[in-house]
C-alpha cells in the first residue's frame, strides 16, 4: 500500500523518478518531524528526523517492500499530544482511541514488568530503549494479574523472540490484554520534548475517521491530576500470600519460618514486593486500600506496611487519614505512594514533578553514610513531612527517597 503523504520531504534521501531505485522509494515517506495542530511551542523547529517505511495495511507474515516478513499485522497510528504535536506511528497489540498521560521509562529490560505494575495506571509508558520485544514474555514476570497502564510507545518493535522462557509475543500479549501499543515513531524527540515541557496529556489512535483536532481536544481536557486512580487497581477483600521468590535468583538465603506478621494496604501493590517479604519470613495479609484501621490492629501485627501505587497521594485522603490512625501504634514502613501517604499524614505536602522517575537505574545517595546505591523508581509525586528525619535522596535532583521518625517507629 502506498505511504500517505509525508509533512515535509527531504530531498537528499529521495532519488529522481528517473533513478532505477524510484520505484522502490516511492513507499518510503521521509517527515522533518511531527505534525502540529495549532502553534508549535518550539519556535517551528523540527524534531525527529527519519525516514519510516510504509508497510501500513500489511497483514499478517506478508513480506513487505523492505524484504522483511513480520509476523504481525500492521496499521496506522497517531500520537496526538495537548501541546499540539502529531506523532505518525504503526501500531501493535489492540486498536481503538485512549487516552493518558505520557511518561517516559529508561529502563533497558523488563518491559513485562512495567506494563503490569499498577503504579502505571493511565499512563502512556515511553521506552527510551529503543528495541524492545525480543525477549517476549512469560507469566512469571507479571507484577501484578493485569496490564494497567495506558499503552506503551516505542522506537522499533522486535520481529523476532528468543528466550527460553517466552511463552508469547509482546503484540500477542497486548492483544490479548486490549491494551493499545505504538512503535515507528521518534521516541528520542518525544523524550526531549517531555525532559523540556514536563509530562503531556497524549491520545493514542488507530482510528482515522477521527480528525487530529478532536485527538487534541480530548488530550486537553483529560486530567490525571487530583485523581483517585488507586480505588481502580487495589484489591476487593483482603487475602494471604504465600508465594515466596524462586531460590536460584536469590543472593542470600531467606527464612523459611514466618517470624512477623506484616499486613500491606494494597494501593497498586506488586507481586514481587510480597515475594521479597514473605521469603524473609513475613507472614502477608494483603488488604484494599480502604481497609479501616482499626480491622487492621485488630489483627496485632508485627508492622503494616504501605505499597506503591498509581496518583496523587492528595486525591485520596481517605488513605492519608487510615496512615494517621496507624502511625505510632505499630512499626509502619512505605514505598512509593506508600511513602508519600506518610508524609501527607506527618502534615507534609507533596506535589508533581516535571517528568518524573521512571526506570531502572536511579541513583540515591544515602546521606548518614554518603553510600550511593543504584534503585528502580517509578513515580511523579514528591515532598517531605514534617518532623521527620531525611535519610536519603537521589542525584542528581536531590528528591526525598527516605524518611525516619523514631519515636514513632517509622
Amino acid at each position: 500500500m502506498a505511504a500517505p503523504p509525508a509533512t515535509a520531504s527531504a530531498p537528499s534521501l529521495r532519488p529522481s523518478a528517473a533513478s532505477p531505485r524510484a520505484a522502490a522509494a516511492r513507499s518510503v515517506a521521509v517527515p522533518s518531524g511531527p505534525r502540529t495542530v495549532g502553534p508549535r511551542r518550539d519556535g517551528g523547529r523540527f524534531l525527529g528526523v527519519r525516514a519510516a517505511k510504509a508497510v501500513s495495511g500489511v497483514q499478517s507474515g506478508t513480506v513487505v517492500d523492505d524484504g522483511v516478513q513480520r509476523p504481525w499485522k500492521l496499521s496506522d497510528a497517531r500520537l496526538v499530544l495537548e501541546d499540539g504535536s502529531v506523532w505518525k506511528a504503526k501500531s501493535f497489540g489492540a486498536s481503538g482511541t485512549q487516552v493518558g498521560e505520557v511518561v517516559f521509562n529508561t529502563s533497558l529490560t523488563g518491559y513485562q514488568e512495567i506494563l503490569t505494575d499498577p503504579s502505571y495506571a493511565g499512563q502512556f509508558v515511553l521506552m527510551t530503549n529503543p528495541h524492545i520485544g525480543n525477549t517476549g514474555v512469560n507469566p512469571d514476570d507479571e507484577e501484578s494479574n493485569r496490564c494497567f497502564l495506558a499503552g506503551l510507545i516505542i522506537r522499533n518493535l522486535s520481529i523476532c523472540t528468543s528466550n527460553w522462557r517466552c511463552t508469547e509475543t509482546l503484540e500477542e500479549y497486548l492483544m490479548k490484554r486490549n491494551i493499545m501499543g505504538i512503535y515507528d515513531v521518534d521516541t528520542r524527540a518525544i523524550t526531549r520534548r517531555l525532559r523540556e515541557d514536563g509530562s503531556l496529556i497524549g491520545v493514542l489512535s488507530t482510528d482515522q475517521s477521527r480528525t487530529d483536532d478532536e485527538l487534541l481536544e480530548m488530550a486537553k481536557n483529560w486530567k490525571i491530576v487530583g485523581v483517585d486512580l488507586i480505588s481502580g487497581v487495589t484489591c476487593d477483600a483482603p487475602y494471604e500470600w504465600s508465594d515466596k521468590t524462586d531460590s536460584e535468583w536469590e543472593f542470600k538465603k531467606g527464612q523459611s519460618t514466618e517470624s512477623f506478621h506484616v499486613v500491606a494496604y494494597d494501593f497498586g501493590i506488586k507481586h514481587n514486593i510480597l515475594r521479597r517479604l514473605t521469603s524473609y519470613g513475613c507472614k502477608i495479609t494483603v488488604v484494599p486500600a480502604n481497609w479501616p484501621a482499626s480491622e487492621v490492629l485488630n489483627l496485632k501485627p508485627d508492622g503494616v506496611f504501605f505499597s506503591n501505587g498509581p496518583g496523587d497521594p492528595a486525591a485520596v485522603p481517605y488513605a492519608v487519614k487510615t496512615v494517621q490512625e496507624i502511625i505510632g501504634k505499630v512499626p509502619v514502613f512505605g514505598i512509593c505512594m506508600g511513602h508519600q501517604l506518610i508524609g501527607q499524614a506527618l502534615g507534609g505536602k507533596t506535589f508533581k514533578m516535571k517528568f518524573g522517575h521512571h526506570g531502572g537505574n536511579h541513583p540515591v545517595c544515602d546521606l548518614r553514610s554518603g553510600r550511593v546505591d543504584i534503585s528502580a523508581q517509578a513515580f511523579r509525586i514528591t515532598g517531605v513531612g514534617r518532623g521527620a528525619g531525611l535519610l536519603a535522596v537521589t542525584l542528581p535532583d536531590e528528591n526525598l527517597e527516605l524518611l525516619r521518625v523514631m519515636n514513632l517507629n517509622l
